[in-house]
């Protein structure tokens, strides 16, 4: 069973070692950005990348998700390979037609997302959408095979065009948000072009019907609900960048931007863990991965969040200009509202294990309206912290409804002793420490510090880890340290804005 935790953790860090190096950099970066950038312009650029995002999921027509499942339905060579250029295909053409129209009502378009016209800064957009989601066709082929080393140098090349475009343009061009998106969109256009090249004989430019219709039959069905999924990100942003103001929603961008570490996890979770959850082939062994995975996660990313939370205010004033400041407001809630997402991706696995993928709509939706809801309940009294509090509750809706749809389709025999455990420690000692210790000076960072610090401690004391559990992440521990020591350092797939 912990093999499979050594190959989660080596795929996944593979995928996303590179981005939390990029993110780093983003990080180093944001000083200068945040000088150069007023935060409406922030906020523009990030409304505009997460409509990107979105878009691009009803884009790819769930073939991605599609691809992924029925890559592992056998190990012939012949079928993979035309599922991957079928699906490749689908990608592209409909990408293509979409951003045509797109461009086509560039004007329009922009006026009605933004509220003021501005075509070029929609072309710029439109070129993101097609690149960015037929890059992510071309690395989910690198994903199925484990591919990392071209993965990696596909990522080192997209992170250094980005940094350097991105510099260029904003800082010596002073072109705002266009420079920051088009340095983003340029770089993963070249990295895309590279990439169909290294693999032109799985990339496709007709249509295979016969291959494609049971993945279209198992991949719209995921639409609507990643659509409801992803919606959560861009309402907050559109609700607060058009009801309060640009400047609003560009102090909650920024504290998405300092959640890096726990979306970096759960990016890297993301990642790597459909490919190992469906590999697996007897359901007993899945069952019990998923459980453990599940218990593991909840460690990983709360200890995460708590960090956050309690360290969060040092972190803005570090990182950011003075005026970006009011953003430590919400960085515990969406620290904590990706980290809830992750959770979700295990069930969305369990749904896809048994192709029963209809089920995943009406949670998504309920979590969406459940936002809506609070968004116009909390964001009046809270602000930006009531943004991020209205994600949290979303998301807490969709995983208690997926629970209760998906239990009859697969058995997981989830840890709830231990889930609990981890509920009650992390949570009460970040509470309490949010609540009574000081909010700045040294003795404010140095006390939270313990207490996050203490945090594993007191999960080893009230014997979270059992001894036999101890032993085996040692000797994984170990493994991954030799591995580590052998292998060469790499930047991810992507900088963000």
């Amino acid at each position: 069973m912990f093999g499979y935790l050594k190959r989660l953790l080596k795929t996944g860090a593979a995928y996303q070692v590179a981005e939390a190096v990029a993110k780093i950099i983003a990080l180093i970066l944001l000083p200068i950005y945040t000088r150069y950038l007023t935060p409406a312009d922030y906020g523009t650029a990030d409304l505009l990348l997460t409509l990107v995002i979105l878009v691009s999921i009803v884009g790819r027509l769930g073939i991605i998700e599609a691809f992924v499942r029925f890559y592992y339905l056998d190990d012939d060579q012949a079928r993979r390979d035309r599922v991957a250029r079928a699906s490749t295909a689908i990608v592209f053409i409909t990408t293509t037609v979409i951003c045509g129209l797109s461009a086509l009502f560039a004007a329009q378009l922009s006026k009605l997302v933004l509220g003021f016209e501005d075509s070029t800064l929609w072309m710029i957009t439109t070129l993101g959408l097609w690149s960015f989601t037929n890059l992510e066709m071309a690395y989910a082929l690198l994903r199925v095979d484990e591919m990392t080393r071209i993965y990696i140098r596909a990522s080192l090349i997209n992170v250094g065009l980005t940094v350097g475009l991105s510099l260029w343009l904003v800082v010596g061009e002073g072109d705002g948000a266009s420079g920051l998106l088009a340095g983003n969109f340029i770089a993963s256009t070249v990295v895309l072009f590279g990439l169909w090249w290294k693999l032109r004989h799985r990339v496709g430019i007709r249509i295979d019907a016969p291959t494609l219709s049971p993945m279209l039959r198992f991949g719209l069905p995921t639409v609507p609900a990643e659509v409801s999924v992803f919606a959560l990100n861009l309402i907050d942003r559109t609700y607060l960048y058009r009801v309060e103001s640009p400047k609003v929603a560009g102090l909650y961008s920024l504290s998405i931007k300092l959640a890096a570490v726990v979306i970096f996890a759960t990016r890297a979770f993301q990642y790597a863990w459909p490919p190992l959850a469906y590999s697996i082939t007897d359901d007993n062994e899945a069952g019990r991965l998923y459980a453990l995975v599940a218990t593991y996660y909840v460690l990983v990313t709360g200890i995460i969040v708590a960090g956050l939370t309690l360290l969060g205010r040092w972190a803005v004033r570090l990182l950011a200009a003075p005026d970006f400041f009011d953003a430590f407001e919400s960085l515990p809630w969406v620290s904590l509202g990706w980290a809830m997402y992750g959770l979700f991706l295990i069930f969305v696995v369990i749904a896809g294990r048994a192709k029963v993928t209809k089920r995943n709509f009406p949670a998504a939706a309920a979590g969406l309206v459940v936002n809506v809801g609070l968004l116009f309940l909390l964001v009046p009294t809270f602000g930006i912290a009531g943004a991020g509090a209205a994600l949290c509750g979303a998301y807490l809706v969709m995983l208690i409804l997926m629970y209760f749809l998906t239990r009859n389709l697969f058995t997981v025999g989830f840890e709830w002793i231990r889930l609990v455990q981890l509920i009650v420690v992390i949570g009460g000692l970040t509470v309490a420490g949010e609540l009574v210790l000081p909010t700045d000076g040294v003795v404010g960072f140095l006390s939270r510090l313990a207490v996050w610090v203490a945090i594993p401690l007191v999960l080893l004391v009230t014997r979270f880890f059992p001894p036999a559990e101890i032993k085996r992440l040692r000797e994984l521990g170990g493994r991954l340290r030799r591995a580590s020591a052998q292998s060469t350092p790499a930047v991810g797939p992507r900088t963000e804005v």
